[in-house]
C-alpha cells in the first residue's frame, strides 16, 4: 500500500479545520482487549504503577464508583482516589445522564463524581450535548512525564461501571445493572476496549483537553441542573491542565485515526463548530473499498441513512459478504423501549437483504453455553482483513451525527502471510492488526481452539461464512428440537427480527427517528443526504 490515504480519512476529508488533530499518526502499537475483565485488569495495572506527576484522564458515559475492577477490588473510586494520594493529576469528564427512572444513570454518576472529587480528583459532570443526546466517549489517557515510554491510552466500547466485567465465559458481571428478565439476573456482556502506545496517546489527550476546556458551562441547557449543582458545590470551572506534553515515542507498526462524532450545537464546540462526523466519513471511506468481507459486531444497527453504506457496497462489489453480530434482545423490555429499537433494525437489515440477498447478508445473535444471550455492546469492524475499528459508536444516526463519540482505526503496516493473503484482491494485502482482531472474536463465537489451531475454519472468507452458517444453522436446529443430545459448537444462532405490525409501526417509527436514533447534522447535510 503505497498511499495510507487510500484507506484513511485525509485531513481534508475529515471536514473539521477547527478540530486540532492530524490526519493519522504513525509508529503505534494497539493491543485490542476482549472482554471487561481483561480491559479492568490491564486499567488497574498501569493505574497503580503511577506516581506523584503522572496523569490519568477520563471520559466515560456511566461510572459507578463501588464497581469492582477485579474480583477482590479495587473499585472504580478507590483506583482513582488511591492515584490522587500518590499524587497522580486524576481528572475526569462524565456525562451527566438522564434519570435513573429512565434507565440511564444520573446518581451514579454523580456519586463518582463526589468520591472521586473528596480524594483529591477533580471530575466535571458534562452536559454540553444537543437535546435527548449524550456524551458517549470512553477513554482513559495515562501520561507520565518523567518516562514517555509508559504512555498508554484506552478507548473503546466499556464504561467503568456495572454489569461490564465479564470474560469469555459469559456468566456476567456479578454488580449487574438491570436489563431485559431474558438476560438473567447477571447479564452476559459482550465488549472490546483497545489499549494504545506511542504517538496516538496523545491525539487522545488532545480530544480530553478540547471537550475539558470547553468555555461553555458543563449544565449548559440545564438550569435546574445548574442550581443543584450550585448547591452541592459541584465543579462548574475547569481548573487549567497542566502543560501539554511531547507525544510519545513510535513503539509499533500501527497506523491509528481517531474519529470523532460531535454534533452541531448551540453554543458550538471550539473544537466542532459546525461539528464532527469523521467517524461516519472513516466507515464510509473504508466500506467503500470493500471486495470481499465486512465483519461487524454492533450493540445497535438501526439506521437506513447507515445500512444504506453497507447496501452500496452489496451492489458494488458480487463477491462481498456482510458478517453482522447484534444483541438477540434490547438491553430494556417494555414496547416503549424495545419497539422502537426493532423498527430501526429491521429496516437496516431488510434495506441489506435487498442489496445483497440471503446468501451475502449474515445476521447473528450470541447466547452463552448455557442458552442465555449475551448483550453484545462491542462495537468493532473489519474491512477485508485490512482495515479494522474498536469505537464507543454505534451503526446508527445518533452515533455517527448526535453524541459525541470517538472511534480507533487502526492500518497495521505488516502484512500478513496466511492464505488467502490478498482477500480484497486490490493489492492491499491482509494486514496483521484486522485479521488478528477478527479470528479472536471468530474463535469465542464459534467455539474454535483458542490456540488458533483451528483458525483455517475462519481465515478465508468463504470458509468463514460457511462456518458461521452452519454452525449456527445447527444450534438453533438443536433448540428447536428441544435441545436433545449434546449441544453443537458455537454460540451464534441465526437472527430473527421482529415481525412488527401497521399499527405498531406507525407510532413506534416516529419515536424511533426523534427520541431512539435523532439527526446532529447540520441542515444543509440533511437536506444533502450526506454526513
Amino acid at each position: 500500500m503505497d498511499d495510507p490515504g487510500e484507506w484513511l480519512l485525509t485531513s481534508e476529508e475529515r471536514d473539521n479545520p477547527a478540530g486540532g488533530l492530524p490526519a493519522w499518526t504513525e509508529g503505534n502499537l494497539v493491543r485490542p482487549l476482549v472482554h471487561g475483565v481483561t480491559y479492568f485488569d490491564r486499567l488497574v495495572e498501569e493505574v497503580e504503577k503511577l506516581g506523584q506527576g503522572d496523569r490519568v484522564w477520563f471520559t466515560d458515559w456511566r461510572g459507578d464508583p463501588d464497581e469492582r475492577l477485579r474480583p477482590d477490588g479495587p473499585t472504580v473510586n478507590a483506583l482513582f482516589s488511591a492515584a490522587s494520594h500518590r499524587g497522580v493529576d486524576v481528572r475526569g469528564l462524565v456525562w451527566r445522564s438522564h434519570t435513573d427512572a429512565m434507565s440511564f444513570s444520573a446518581e451514579e454518576n454523580r456519586s463518582l463524581d463526589v468520591e472521586i472529587e473528596e480524594d483529591g480528583g477533580k471530575v466535571i459532570l458534562d452536559q454540553r450535548v444537543r437535546r435527548v443526546g449524550s456524551h458517549h466517549q470512553k477513554i482513559v489517557v495515562i501520561r507520565c512525564p518523567a518516562d514517555p515510554s509508559r504512555d498508554v491510552a484506552f478507548a473503546g466500547g466499556i464504561d467503568l461501571c456495572h454489569s461490564r466485567r465479564d470474560d469469555a465465559e459469559h456468566g456476567g458481571d456479578p454488580q449487574a445493572i438491570a436489563m431485559s428478565d431474558a438476560y438473567g439476573p447477571t447479564p452476559p456482556w459482550h465488549d472490546v476496549q483497545a489499549e494504545i502506545r506511542g504517538p496516538a496517546v496523545a491525539v487522545l489527550e488532545t480530544v480530553f483537553r478540547q471537550r475539558w476546556a470547553d468555555p461553555t458551562n458543563p449544565d449548559s441547557g440545564n438550569p435546574i441542573s445548574y442550581v443543584l449543582d450550585r448547591l452541592r458545590h459541584a465543579r462548574l470551572d475547569a481548573d487549567p491542565l497542566p502543560p501539554e506534553l511531547p507525544p510519545p515515542p513510535p513503539c509499533g507498526p500501527h497506523l491509528v485515526q481517531t474519529l470523532r462524532s460531535y454534533p452541531k450545537i448551540r453554543p458550538p464546540y471550539d473544537f466542532a463548530p459546525d461539528g464532527e462526523r469523521s467517524i461516519a466519513r472513516g466507515y464510509s471511506k473504508a466500506v467503500e473499498r470493500a471486495r470481499r468481507l465486512i465483519y461487524l459486531e454492533d450493540q445497535y444497527l438501526w439506521s437506513a441513512e447507515v445500512a444504506q453504506l453497507f447496501a452500496d457496497a452489496l451492489e458494488a462489489s458480487p463477491e462481498l459478504h456482510l458478517v453482522v453480530v447484534v444483541p438477540r434482545l434490547p438491553d430494556q423490555s417494555g414496547s416503549f423501549n424495545a419497539t422502537p429499537q426493532y423498527v430501526g433494525r429491521r429496516q437496516a437489515i431488510d434495506l441489506c437483504i435487498r442489496a445483497g440477498g440471503e446468501d451475502r447478508v449474515h445476521v447473528f445473535d450470541v447466547e452463552n453455553h448455557e442458552g442465555t444471550p449475551v448483550y453484545v455492546h462491542a462495537k468493532v469492524c473489519a474491512v477485508d482483513d485490512v482495515w479494522a475499528s474498536i469505537g464507543s459508536d454505534n451503526f446508527n444516526r445518533r452515533s455517527w451525527t448526535h453524541d459525541s463519540e470517538l472511534s480507533t482505526a487502526v492500518l497495521d503496516t505488516t502484512r500478513d502471510p496466511r492464505e488467502p493473503t490478498d482477500p480484497g484482491g486490490a493489492g492491499d494485502g491482509a494486514r496483521t492488526f484486522a485479521r488478528d482482531l477478527r479470528l479472536e472474536l471468530a474463535r469465542e463465537h464459534l467455539d474454535l481452539a483458542p490456540d488458533g489451531s483451528e483458525d483455517h475454519l475462519a481465515i478465508d472468507p468463504e470458509r468463514f461464512v460457511a462456518t458461521l452458517e452452519s454452525r449456527a444453522a445447527a444450534l438453533a436446529a438443536w433448540h428447536d428440537g428441544g435441545r436433545r443430545g449434546p449441544r453443537p459448537p458455537g454460540r451464534l444462532r441465526p437472527h430473527r427480527p421482529e415481525k412488527l405490525s401497521r399499527l405498531t409501526r406507525l407510532w413506534a417509527t416516529p419515536v424511533y427517528r426523534l427520541l431512539v436514533d435523532p439527526d446532529g447534522r447540520p441542515l444543509r447535510l440533511r437536506l444533502k443526504k450526506q454526513f
